[in-house]
């Protein structure tokens, strides 16, 4: 089958910055300005080219998502995975790109386009961009592999993909026709990919301040959990907190739930007590709704409590 790949001009600090290490989870591959960007599924290609007179493409990875985040978040999310040894560094960079007043103090939107399973190549197998590649693209070009160039880049890339070393030989087979691969979440990815599918706002109260949320495992990731949208929550991060540590749950038909310990340990929770029994907002797609085996192994080994009292 023929699957999209999308090959993006990179700021060369970027690069720069993050090709001299080998073991990045994901990276952010950040847009100046709040785009929003829909070229490519979750599991297609996304590589990277240097500016002109740099005329080739370096490196790149598979698509996981992509949203839009204030320019603090993102580096709250990814930290040196923006590229950036700093915030500062992070939105200076950012900035001169937007043509912007360097003093501007707002907290503005970036676009995000999340990446996993990233690979740098070494100058001596970069790859000239094709003919096809017009001299006046400013960000990027999409390519299919059922053409000729789309299938020569495919053809370079998935030699790293399909690399042992990396362990993705099962996702990205060396040989064969082109298919999508199934990204590896790291914890950012999974704060976006979670953020999104709760349409940015909090399954229990419906809050939509962003720093004020949280993407919530269910299962925790070193307990067996994994990063993934069905193993998490997007919570106001008081809630956050409280699931974390077992004084709330969520009950396998998706209803909020409320220990009597917090009455108990803190003499108070009346504001939490009032959210007993109400429904969550879940994602409209089936597949990235709460896992309920992940919810089960919830309130079988952190809640304290089925069937919070009443303050």
């Amino acid at each position: 089958m023929a699957v999209n790949l999308v090959v993006a001009i990179t700021d060369y600090d970027w690069f720069q910055s993050l090709r001299v290490r080998e073991d990045w989870p994901e990276v952010n591959f950040w847009a100046p300005s709040a785009t929003n960007f829909r070229a490519l599924k979750p599991g297609e290609l996304f590589l990277f080219k240097l500016h002109s007179p740099r005329n080739f493409i370096v490196g790149g990875g598979v698509f996981a998502n992509a949203m839009t985040l204030p320019c603090s978040l993102a580096w709250e999310t990814f930290g040196q995975a923006n590229g950036a040894a700093n915030f500062a560094q992070m939105r200076a960079r950012i900035l001169r790109y937007r043509r912007a007043d360097p003093n501007d103090r707002s907290d503005f939107r970036i676009g995000c386009r999340v990446l996993t399973q990233v690979f740098f190549k070494r100058a001596e197998d970069w790859l000239p961009v094709p003919k096809s590649w017009p001299t006046h693209t400013q960000t990027l070009k999409t390519f299919s592999t059922a053409s000729d160039d789309g299938e020569l880049i495919w053809d370079w890339a998935r030699g790293a993909l399909a690399s042992p070393v990396r362990g993705f030989t099962e996702e990205a087979p060396r040989f064969g026709e082109p298919t999508l691969i199934r990204p590896r979440l790291g914890q950012g990815a999974f704060r976006v990919a979670v953020t999104d599918a709760y349409q940015q706002r909090c399954a229990v109260t419906g809050e939509r301040t962003l720093p004020a949320l949280d993407a919530a495992h269910i299962r925790p990731y070193a307990e067996g959990g994994e990063h993934s949208v069905s193993n998490g929550l997007l919570l106001r991060r008081d809630l956050h907190c409280l699931f974390d540590h077992g004084y709330v749950t969520v009950t396998r038909d998706h209803v909020f739930e409320v220990s009597p310990r917090i009455r108990e340990e803190f003499e108070n929770g009346r504001d939490y007590y009032a959210m007993h029994g109400k429904p969550l907002l879940v994602p409209r797609r089936t597949e990235l709704r709460p896992n309920t085996s992940a919810l089960d192994w919830h309130n079988r080994h952190r809640f304290f409590g089925i069937g919070a009292a009443r303050p």
